[in-house]
């Protein structure tokens, strides 16, 4: 007999006192991670990461090297080699949308010219299409009010419409990958009108991709019941996808993506692993809680412009007396950028000119504030004086917010970008891998005796 939903999410106080049994034997003393220097999070006592592997698909820098010093600099990011910010100069310059071109560098490690583009896009286009009814019969079935789920079981479901799943050969996987970052978009988009329609009871608007546009275009057309956007709404999209193409390979969903990889396990299974990293908080949902921590400090902040009231928010903010209590400045750090992180400048430039668009110029400058002040109280109360800068989230939450996308569909926008480079990490993995990835875990857990059922007792094991 099937369980109704009420119950089968129900924890009763048996499952309380197992999980309790399980905290009360897993805790391991934090002084054995220091004892036999364990890397935890793989990063060293200074935060740096620890080297696992090379890559030539991006590379990130923060600091400059004067002998053996190492120096906190501006942050630069490269894709393939060509600074970030010369790419975002080039397309817009050229007023055209740059995803696809990005895509194609790190797919492939060059530029493309003209005609390669077109012959890419063509390609992306043709594959902007899921199998006979799986919109009717995977999507719309099973609605769920967590877009990332939705997206994930969309991309392991498609393994069974996929005849030459399991097959590894840079082919079949190439033709695969393409398919995924074509459809990721419509994945996302159509998984959100479900959503919308069957649990919020909003009217069901689908919108078929049209192959002439690109993809922020596509985004934009097929979520909009008017399928109406501005020229500049649509190039802030592109950016924005451009910025979250890819970002070295330590980053947790492409290291998940390198790890997967490396076992010979299909396309499939390794993006959705990868999808199942991003949705954390303390990955892709970042730029959600800035946004769930601006709405807070509105209504704690009577006035917006006064530094005083902003600068005491934010001291209560990271003293676990406001918001959520974790002690974060959410939007502010980054694991490796220290003076700044070259995406949230590029962003910022464009939410200037996108919020006197969109009459929002009030809720632009309080952002402005807000970052340069938690900066200087961040230095303040944690002494941390190497520079703590605004990273990207900071900002794409907001740009997100101001073109009206729902904060649903805030995670899934960075693996619509992001699936370009997994889907290059996964290639360069099958290139030049051939070892499963396999860190060491030290025991140390004593060893202990069989102890016969019968003799057992809570008080002897």
């Amino acid at each position: 007999m099937a369980r109704r939903k009420n119950e089968y999410s129900k924890i009763t106080k048996d499952i309380v006192e197992l999980a309790e049994l399980a905290s009360d034997n897993s805790r391991i003393d934090p002084d054995l991670y220091e004892k036999y220097e364990v890397k935890r999070g793989l990063r060293d006592r200074n935060g740096k990461g620890v080297l696992t592997g090379l890559t030539e698909i991006s590379e990130i820098q923060a600091f400059s090297r004067e002998g053996d010093l190492t120096i906190p600099a501006e942050g630069k990011l490269y894709y393939r080699g060509v600074d970030i910010e010369q790419v975002i100069s080039g397309i817009m310059k050229e007023k055209r949308f740059g995803f696809e071109e990005v895509t194609y560098l790190l797919l492939y490690g060059v530029l493309p010219t003209e005609e390669q583009l077109s012959k890419f896009t063509k390609i992306l286009a043709g594959y902007r299409t899921l199998p006979r009814n799986f919109v009717r019969d995977v999507i719309m079935k099973a609605p769920t009010n967590d877009m990332m789920n939705s997206l994930m079981r969309s991309v392991l479901t498609l393994y069974a419409y996929d005849s030459n799943a399991n097959d590894i050969s840079l082919p079949n996987v190439m033709r695969q990958c393409l398919q995924l970052i074509a459809n990721f978009s419509v994945l996302a988009v159509y998984g959100y009108q479900a959503y919308s329609h069957y649990i919020q009871g909003s009217s069901l608007v689908i919108h078929p991709p049209k192959p002439e546009l690109s993809t922020a275009e596509n985004i934009l057309h097929m979520l909009r019941p008017d399928s109406r956007y501005s020229e500049m709404e649509a190039h802030i999209l592109d950016v924005a996808l451009i910025l979250h193409a890819e970002h070295g390979g330590g980053n947790n969903s492409t290291f998940t993506t390198h790890v997967v990889t490396s076992s010979g396990s299909d396309t499939y299974s390794t993006i959705a692993a990868a999808l199942s990293s991003l949705k954390g908080p303390k990955h892709g949902g970042a730029n959600i809680k800035v946004i769930q921590m601006f709405e807070d400090m509105k209504k704690n902040i009577s006035d917006w412009k006064n530094e005083k009231e902003v600068r005491d928010y934010l001291s209560a903010l990271l003293n676990k007396r406001a918001f959520d209590k974790s002690g974060l400045i959410y939007g502010m750090g980054h694991a490796v950028y220290s003076l700044s992180d070259p995406r949230a400048k590029i962003l910022k430039t464009f939410v200037k000119d996108l919020s006197e668009e969109k009459g929002m110029e009030e809720e632009f400058q309080f952002y402005s504030l807000v970052e340069r002040l938690a900066s200087e109280v961040i230095a303040e109360e944690r002494r941390i004086y190497k520079g703590v800068s605004a990273n990207v989230d900071f900002y794409s939450g907001l740009v997100y917010q101001m073109l009206g996308l729902p904060l649903e569909l805030f995670t899934p926008i960075f693996a619509i970008a992001r699936i370009s480079g997994w889907s290059a990490h996964r290639m360069e993995e099958l290139i030049n891998g051939g070892k499963i990835i396999r860190p060491a875990y030290l025991s140390v857990l004593k060893h202990k005796d069989y102890i016969p059922l019968a003799e057992r007792s809570a008080g002897n094991q």
